[in-house]
């Protein structure tokens, strides 16, 4: 539901692309990875992950919202693909709060002003699932 705390980039209905790198940066992730990772952030962070946009058809992308610049302080494993590089323009589709949204939904709902996937966090679980260490 949109209310004035929803962050002011999220649309009222409906669906707009954003520029990567302006209101956040994203991590990309495909699939049953990106929905495991979203199940563990859920896990360690109390069920509010932070922005995490869903793609429910095609190849099931799963995009985790950053902070704008925070993509860039970490070396993302290969099956995460980082958006918000400057001098790029990449593009990523933000849904409502509500409505008819699809393909695309709110992983953990719609964020509010200023809230953001932990990056720190995201990268220590893509590293544990995407770069397990052998035994």
């Amino acid at each position: 539901m949109t209310n004035e705390l929803t962050a002011n980039w999220v649309p009222k209905a409906g669906l707009q692309l954003r520029l990567a790198g302006i209101h956040f940066d994203a991590v990309r992730v495909c699939g049953v990875r990106g929905e495991a990772v979203l199940h563990h952030l859920a896990e360690l962070t109390d069920g509010r992950p932070g922005p995490v946009v869903r793609e429910t058809s095609g190849r099931r992308w799963t995009y985790f919202l950053l902070a704008p610049g925070e993509s860039a302080e970490h070396d993302w494993p290969p099956g995460a693909r980082r958006f918000g590089r400057p001098g790029r323009d990449e593009y990523i589709g933000v849904p409502a709060p509500d409505g008819n949204t699809y393909p695309l939904g709110w992983g953990r709902g719609a964020p509010e002003a200023g809230e953001f996937v932990d990056a720190e966090l995201l990268h220590g679980v893509l590293m544990a699932q995407l770069c397990p260490i052998p035994e």
